[in-house]
């Protein structure tokens, strides 16, 4: 009786050791894909450029992708579902036409003063720009949403509210102010236009932001050339930072909306003038992968 009492005793060790490994071997492969672990964490130089003051130019080399960028890209599909152009995450700065290229982005607009005032200047050298709109501005004047359309510019989100701390924000808020506000420019724009372009507010971009933005058929777009136009230093304040930052890259912020913006329709005159004697085109940021950025 014994004996049969000690044969118990080891089989039911046996069987404790097994669902102990068993529970081990389940909560091993639960924290690989747990919350935090892989993109769910923001990588170290996503905001480094808020924090230098000059925001949306990644720490990265070269033009500023981010690690694993056309990894969940989204875009359209074709028949069969087959995709076809691939958005990448990475937060774009070069150019899709490369070499001397630059790539001039408005901010903040659309504004029935000053948008009207920069796409003349624009006409007047045959530029085209990228502008990236905050929804409720596009919704409140789609016929100025629908004027960049028809004079060939591209357009880009810039969310509703244009919250600079969006990087703080949980994930449902960054979505519903990122989707948001593309469907109110894809509104106001008509004929099917497309936004091709997600910008943070203040260069506030998460990873999920720039997931969200991919998966919509949008490419993540910082700036090297911080023109600070916004705080308004003087037409030849802003014309220097220009000239002074092109050499970090070929996009360049500039803004019509948030304010009086007449120094920033001169400054921009200005630089368009200087860019056409210096022979260096005018194009638009990257969207695709394979682009190097």
């Amino acid at each position: 009786m014994a004996r049969a009492d000690r044969r118990g005793i080891r089989a039911g060790a046996v069987v404790v050791a097994a669902a102990v490994a068993v529970a081990g071997t389940v909560w091993g492969a639960a924290s690989l894909v747990g919350p935090g672990h892989g993109t769910g964490q923001q990588p170290a130089h996503e905001n480094v450029a808020r924090r230098t003051g000059a925001p949306g130019v990644s720490a990265t080399p070269g033009d500023g992708a981010t690690p694993g960028d056309g990894a969940k890209g989204g875009g359209a599909r074709g028949a069969g579902g087959a995709p076809q152009s691939r958005i990448p995450d990475g937060i774009a700065h070069a150019s899709e036409s490369g070499g001397n290229f630059v790539n001039i982005t408005i901010d903040d607009g659309p504004d029935p003063q000053w948008t009207p005032k920069v796409l003349d200047v624009l006409k007047k050298y045959d530029v085209k720009a990228t502008f990236c709109m905050i929804g409720p501005q596009a919704k409140a004047h789609p016929d100025l949403v629908k004027r960049v359309v028809a004079a060939g510019h591209r357009l880009c989100d810039h969310t509703m509210d244009h919250n600079t701390t969006m990087d703080k924000k949980p994930v449902a808020y960054q979505e519903r102010q990122i989707l948001d506000a593309k469907k109110m420019i894809e509104d106001a724009a008509g004929g099917g236009a497309e936004v091709e372009y997600y910008r943070a507010p203040g260069g506030a971009f998460t990873p999920d932001s720039r997931r969200i933005a991919a998966a919509n058929g949008m490419r993540p777009l910082g700036w090297n050339v911080d023109t600070k136009d916004f705080g308004k230093p003087g037409v030849a304040a802003i014309v220097n930072a220009f000239k002074s930052e092109i050499g970090n890259g070929p996009t360049a912020l500039f803004h019509d909306g948030g304010g009086n913006r007449a120094q920033t329709v001169e400054a921009l005159d200005q630089v368009l003038a200087w860019l056409k004697d210096q022979g260096r085109p005018t194009g638009f940021p990257v969207r695709t992968a394979p682009d190097g950025s």
